[in-house]
């Protein structure tokens, strides 16, 4: 078995270097240590409020390697429990949880309302208050999408979120600029591959530098429309830019249009497509002014959530799978909810094509995780790190957009993504890693 070195920021993360032991895609204690001090502690991604309508709607969700339900009581409250053995379906609507074990049931609040032979076998003395579903510690609902974490001490998600709001909410809000306002449709799709989740979620945090994988793509013309390119609603000139936010490991690529343009017509097979489209662009000028230049775009919220705000709008979880190198994604579609019907149609067919396990672009990427994760597992290619030095130290304040903006292309957002990860992996506890973090600071400025 391998003995962990003792300082992930220094052993396995090389800030000085900028560069990641490949230890951390393949060691099985690693692995086992993330759940406790990474998935246990931080803000995880749990579904979205539209999966469960109804009073008594459940969808079962996870958060790590651990099973939970995301239900709605009879007041139309949102709980989050953990809780496989009482639910052994996906989705669904009850009035109540029954173990299937020993028959104990429970509400959709999560508190224990029934036991077999309560009397008989418990002489009425069992305190059913005491044993009720484990319920997470802080749960969010940010404009329709369910955030959870098991640690009561960590920072509000809004805290978490950070400087990384800006760019979220163009996935959550409105296509014409409103706030939230977002649905999701089709279901969710799951499949397993061979690679460590961090493969996934860095790509989505800041690789800007892999699309000679998707040149495929292009030349076929996925794109809305039918045309070249794999999207339409890119309008004028602009910059490319990478944006990061270390303090908590978030990391998005987006752009920035360099003036108002007029809309460049797109979804030309379909007028009412179109119209929608137009409009959308129009309104989401008038509503959020120049912030309505910043384009949608790539990210990733620490630790596993990806997500794409241009079309098609979508979110993926890439879940730890029992082990190092193998994991489960999850992913979901947003459309307006207010949206004709043939626009959300149009773009449920269009993210089946470009993403997911029967899209052409996740399959480019799934084919490169899988074969970067059997060759960390060699013996020489174990010796030698992955390389980070994209834009080596070029973290830069800009005078309007929030965050860490490098314009151009970066690694500086998966290496925000890394050193955040060895932060958690190195503290006892979200005061502990503050404290380091601090007293690190300190020192670092008075050399």
């Amino acid at each position: 078995m391998t003995t962990l070195k003792q300082s992930f920021l220094q052993g396995y993360v090389d800030k000085e270097n900028y560069t990641v032991s490949r230890q951390v895609y393949v060691n099985d204690e690693i692995y086992r240590l993330e759940q406790e001090r990474v998935f246990a502690r931080v803000w995880l991604f749990i579904g979205h409020e539209s999966q469960i309508q109804k009073p008594g709607d459940y969808f079962v969700s996870r958060m790590g390697e651990e099973s939970v339900i995301m239900t709605r009581d009879r007041q139309g409250e949102i709980h989050m429990h953990r809780g496989m053995k009482v639910c052994r379906y996906d989705e669904g609507n009850t009035p109540v949880f029954t173990c299937p074990y020993h028959g104990w049931s429970y509400a959709l609040n999560g508190s224990l309302v029934g036991v077999p032979y309560y009397k008989e076998a418990y002489h009425s003395e069992l305190k059913k208050n005491e044993w009720g579903l484990v319920e997470v510690a802080q749960l969010c609902n940010y404009k329709g999408t369910i955030w959870a974490t098991w640690d009561a001490k960590a920072p509000t998600f809004e805290e978490y979120l950070g400087d990384t709001k800006l760019y979220y909410d163009i996935l959550v809000d409105s296509r014409d600029g409103s706030p939230g306002g977002s649905e999701a449709i089709g279901g969710v799709q799951k499949w397993r591959t061979g690679a460590n989740w961090k493969s996934a979620a860095e790509n989505a945090c800041g690789d800007g530098y892999h699309n000679i994988s998707h040149r495929s793509v292009d030349m076929v013309g996925i794109g809305p429309s039918g045309g070249k390119g794999r999207r339409d609603d890119e309008t004028g000139g602009s910059r490319r830019l990478a944006i990061s936010t270390p303090e908590f490991g978030h990391g998005a690529l987006t752009g920035e249009q360099l003036d108002d343009y007029p809309w460049t017509p797109a979804y030309l097979n379909d007028p009412e497509v179109a119209e929608w489209a137009e409009h959308c662009y129009y309104e989401r000028q008038r509503n959020l002014g120049k912030l309505a230049r910043v384009l949608g775009g790539v990210g990733n919220i620490f630790p596993n959530m990806s997500y794409w705000s241009r079309q098609p709008r979508r979110m993926v979880v890439w879940h730890p799978g029992g082990g190092p190198q193998q994991s489960e994604y999850w992913s979901w579609f947003l459309v307006d909810k207010n949206a004709p019907d043939k626009v959300k149609e149009m773009l449920r067919h269009y993210g089946l094509r470009y993403s997911g396990p029967a899209g052409l672009t996740e399959q480019d990427d799934m084919e490169n995780w899988n074969y970067a994760s059997k060759a960390s597992n060699g013996v020489i290619a174990s010796r030698q790190p992955y390389n980070y030095q994209i834009g080596k130290g070029r973290f830069n304040k800009n005078d309007h957009l929030p965050g860490h903006v490098v314009e151009g292309m970066s690694e500086m957002n998966q290496f925000g993504m890394y050193s955040f990860w060895a932060e958690l992996m190195d503290a006892e506890s979200w005061d502990d890693l503050f404290e380091k973090r601090e007293r690190r600071e300190y020192e670092e400025g008075k050399a």
